[in-house]
């Protein structure tokens, strides 16, 4: 009996720290209620972070529904991938790059003008020439793994969204 108590104790303690220091699930955002049921909008309705974004939604009980007057929309303008030398290599070649990919997009509730944001993702990657089969694989992952991070802080900017 004493250890079942000792047990509760210790739980209730640890749950009560991790909430105290502003510990929360990862993907798991507060959205607000007027953004429950939206539209969303892209150029591309087939690219992959149009397709991660749909995903993030669905997973946080966010129904995506056609374009009206009286539905908020989530619009995605534009992604685009580039990317900088950070280093040379001593014969000239690059050694390594800086990918950056940059996400714009805009929250416009009804009735008000759309609020825009930007997410920007940077990533290292090192290039070298006798692995070029491999480092193109490697750089489809990584470009995957930004689309995945731009997704989830679309949701995190949606969560920070003022609604008055």
């Amino acid at each position: 009996m004493l250890i079942k108590r000792i047990c509760f104790a210790i739980m209730a303690l640890v749950i009560m720290t991790s909430t105290g220091c502003g510990f929360k699930l990862q993907r798991s955002y507060q959205i607000p209620d007027a953004l429950n049921q939206l539209s969303l909008s892209s150029a591309d309705e087939y690219s992959e972070l149009t397709r991660l974004v749909r995903e993030r939604l669905r997973l946080n009980n966010i129904k995506v529904v056609e374009e009206t007057n009286d539905v908020p929309v989530l619009r995605l303008i534009t992604d685009s991938l580039a990317r900088s030398t950070l280093s040379l290599y001593p014969t000239g070649n690059v050694a390594e790059y800086e990918l950056i990919y940059l996400v714009e997009f805009a929250v416009a509730l009804p009735g008000k003008e759309a609020q825009p944001f930007k997410v920007e993702i940077r990533r290292d990657y090192l290039d070298d020439p006798r692995t070029a089969l491999a480092k193109s694989r490697e750089m489809e992952l990584l470009t995957k793994e930004m689309r995945i991070q731009a997704a989830d802080q679309i949701l995190q900017a949606m969560a920070g969204t003022e609604v008055n």
